[in-house]
């Protein structure tokens, strides 16, 4: 079985660590030749290149694959894919992201891959748009859709928007939970040096975020809040983990509202100490107002943590409302901080809603999973194209 795949860059991101997990994962078994395939990584959000790079022959740079639209570098993009294709001759060609899922699935028909694949990490069009660009986006969705063979869902939510938009049928959709290694977040603790070091005290409740500093991650709203929050529990920190263009407009709103002290700015954080820093939260919120299912929540699940999530895409198929945390409609700011209120005075209810989420990711989100079912899921998608 030879498998490429596509993505438009390696940033530091839920979709891209997806993928490498995907990709490292099928390159341990003996009958898969896989390849991926990725445009440069650029921008503030880092880079996961290094963790592909350092296994012999297993990426490949499309240097013309941008995020931007850029019309003559796309069609070079294309052209590089349909090179590649050639190369390569994958059975299975599996895109990731909009950019890539559009020229990825094109070029892979061009040369009559027989099983194309598009992983919907999350939604590429949708109300957090303006009409226009949502009328593209889904236009440019339909397009490539009808040139797609399966679809895989990191949540059933997605599936659900996109057949409402007319793309692929029911049976074209397989809903597969975005796997990570647990064992870290599993082994996390409430390191008192950590603490120390981040200027914490021992009784302060810490709430974690872990997103980009960029527009639709929903940040405003926690500083909506903040000045309330403070006055009725004097302990609390935000721990915001992430970087972006906004960071600067966060600190100086921390400023204005009062809160500077409150508000904890970590930057760009490798992954590989993400769990450490979930050790130390007392509780995770995810106010993301675009996501399909976003990363941190079962990450912080799995460290025995209760979350706190507007009900928006796929949270809610992880945040369990009163099972694993709060579910919240979106924009919902006076619930937000009630929610948030309840968890820093009842650590019994904090350690149940903890424990139930733990055991949920536990047996949902293991890595080995996510690599067996989509491996699982090639084999009958390819057999029942003989």
């Amino acid at each position: 079985m030879r498998v490429a795949h596509v993505i438009t860059r390696l940033i530091v991101g839920g979709a891209q660590e997806n993928t490498l997990a995907t990709v490292l994962g099928l390159h341990q078994k003996k009958e898969v030749s896989v390849r991926l395939y990725s445009g440069p990584t650029t921008g503030p959000e880092g880079s996961l290149e290094s963790t592909v790079k350092s296994v012999e022959g297993l990426f490949q740079l499309i240097s013309n694959l941008v995020r931007p639209v850029n019309p003559i570098r796309d069609f070079l993009a294309y052209r590089q894919l349909v090179h590649e294709f050639r190369q390569f001759q994958p059975d299975i060609v599996h895109t990731h992201s909009g950019k890539a899922g559009l020229i990825g699935r094109l070029a892979a028909k061009k040369v009559g891959v027989p099983l194309i694949i598009h992983s919907i990490h999350g939604p590429s069009f949708g109300a957090f748009q303006g009409s226009v660009a949502n009328a593209i986006f889904s236009e440019a969705e339909r397009f490539a859709g009808a040139r797609t063979d399966h679809f895989i869902t990191v949540a059933d939510a997605m599936k659900t928007q996109y057949l409402a938009a007319g793309i692929g049928r029911e049976e074209n959709y397989t809903q597969i939970f975005s796997g990570f290694d647990l064992n870290p977040f599993l082994a996390s603790n409430n390191s008192a040096t950590l603490r120390k070091k981040l200027g914490l005290k021992d009784d302060d409740f810490v709430v974690g975020k872990i997103a980009r500093l960029f527009e639709l991650k929903g940040h405003e709203h926690l500083f909506s809040i903040a000045p309330n929050l403070v006055r009725r529990i004097p302990n609390i920190r935000f721990l915001l983990v992430g970087d972006g263009v906004l960071r600067e407009d966060y600190e100086r709103l921390a400023k204005r509202i009062g809160c500077e002290e409150n508000f904890i700015f970590l930057g760009l954080v490798p992954p590989v100490e993400i769990p450490k820093l979930v050790g130390i939260m007392d509780c995770l919120v995810h106010l993301s107002q675009r996501e399909g299912l976003p990363r941190a929540l079962p990450q912080a699940m799995a460290a025995a943590k209760p979350v706190v999530a507007f009900d928006c895409d796929g949270a809610g198929e992880v945040c369990l409302d009163e099972q694993t945390g709060s579910l919240i409609p979106a924009g919902d700011l006076a619930k937000l901080e009630e929610s948030l209120v309840r968890l820093a005075k009842d650590s019994p209810l904090r350690q149940s809603l903890g424990q139930a989420g733990q055991a949920f990711v536990k047996e949902k989100f293991s890595v080995e999973r996510l690599v067996e079912d989509q491996y699982q899921l090639y084999q009958r998608l390819l057999a029942g194209n003989d």
